[in-house]
């Protein structure tokens, strides 16, 4: 069994698209079995090198001439596809293909739908190039994988894809996170990770901040770690004035900074697996996050859930757990357990499976 996987995000500023591909493949690839091949588009190397959200995983040299054959490939359709393909038997395809092949099965990753149910926090070009995703690859795939069931019936009912096509596979957190040593600040800090952009509803979370008792906001720091996305500039003005902003920290060195959090606040509006909250967890930091989309899937019992739209909810959760150690004991504890689920070898092990399958159809 031969698989390319489009792994163009790796070669791109991305950030949990990116970090899905990144330790998916490499895990596919250590656990597949004697005669089967994962290989990733477009040739990229066995080693992708230091993964970097920031930034391409190969040098700009290498980088290019790749970048360059994607464009080709989408410019001159599906004969050119089934000509890089031609001895693959499956193509698993990203949103940055623009033609299904038609001699390998395809199949996809369905991250998420958010550009469906709020386009009104992306760009108009994000929202269009979902769509264009959505007809051309996902409705003719053989099989897709969704990161959560949430997403799955998500897809299910929006885009009418029968459900036996579809297999729910949780996504998985790099082992760093899991034996993370805490790095603290100067002093006791609460965290948000994530691209400061609308989908986040990072104003909500500075109104709640706000609206804390004079004594919390002094004896704890709100920082926030990611980088800047679209229509961010009010929210990111805010953040410098109102709180600490870290900007990006590398991979190596977010599972630390992670650990070392009193606690970890999620608010957002919509998620197809929300990686940031699992990292929590398996860090062993209380978390609060929203009560929608698949967050109370991934977080069950082991988070605070708040309705995200609500300031005084998310305020109340973040005084619950800042004044008392029983409740955060009790989280850290759950959350740990809870993040086991969520291993990139189980992921891969899945998915492995589903690739056999589609590839024995």
């Amino acid at each position: 069994m031969r698989v390319t996987i489009d792994a163009t995000s790796a070669l791109v500023r991305s950030a949990g698209v990116k970090n899905y591909t990144y330790y998916w493949i490499a895990h596919l690839r250590r656990q597949a079995a004697r005669g089967e091949e994962i290989r990733a588009y477009p040739f990229l190397p066995d080693d992708f090198g230091r993964l970097d959200h920031e930034a391409s995983v190969l040098p700009m040299w290498a980088t290019i001439p790749r970048l360059a054959a994607l464009h080709a490939v989408n410019r001159f359709g599906p004969r050119a596809l089934d000509f890089v393909l031609r001895d693959s038997d499956i193509f698993h395809a990203s949103n940055l293909v623009h033609h299904a092949p038609s001699r390998a099965r395809l199949t996809a990753t369905v991250h998420d739908l958010t550009a469906f149910f709020t386009p009104e926090v992306h760009t108009v070009g994000n929202v269009r190039a979902d769509h264009v995703f959505a007809e051309r690859i996902l409705k003719r795939a053989h099989g897709l994988i969704a990161v959560s069931e949430h997403t799955r019936q998500d897809t299910i009912r929006l885009l009418k894809i029968p459900p036996e096509r579809i297999t729910t596979i949780h996504s998985g957190v790099p082992e760093t996170f899991f034996d993370a040593v805490p790095v603290g600040r100067e002093r006791p800090f609460v965290l948000y990770v994530g691209t400061i952009e609308p989908r986040k509803n990072l104003e909500t979370l500075l109104d709640g901040w706000k609206q804390l008792k004079p004594s919390l906001r002094g004896e704890f720091e709100l920082v926030f770690v990611g980088p800047v996305g679209w229509s961010a500039e009010t929210t990111f003005a805010r953040i410098r004035a109102e709180a600490t902003y870290l900007g990006y920290v590398p991979e190596a060195d977010l599972s630390g900074l992670v650990a070392g959090a009193a606690a970890f606040v999620y608010p957002s509006l919509y998620e197809g697996f929300g990686f940031p909250v699992v990292q929590a967890m398996a860090a062993g930091t209380p978390v609060i996050t929203s009560n929608v989309s698949c967050l109370p899937e991934i977080a069950g019992d082991a988070a605070l859930l708040i309705d995200p739209r609500s300031t005084a909810e998310l305020t109340g959760a973040i005084c619950r757990i800042l004044q008392s150690e029983t409740l955060r004991a009790d989280l850290i504890s759950r959350g740990r357990v809870r993040a086991q689920r969520y291993r990139w070898e189980n992921c891969a092990e899945q998915s492995l499976e589903f690739f056999r399958k589609i590839a024995s159809d």
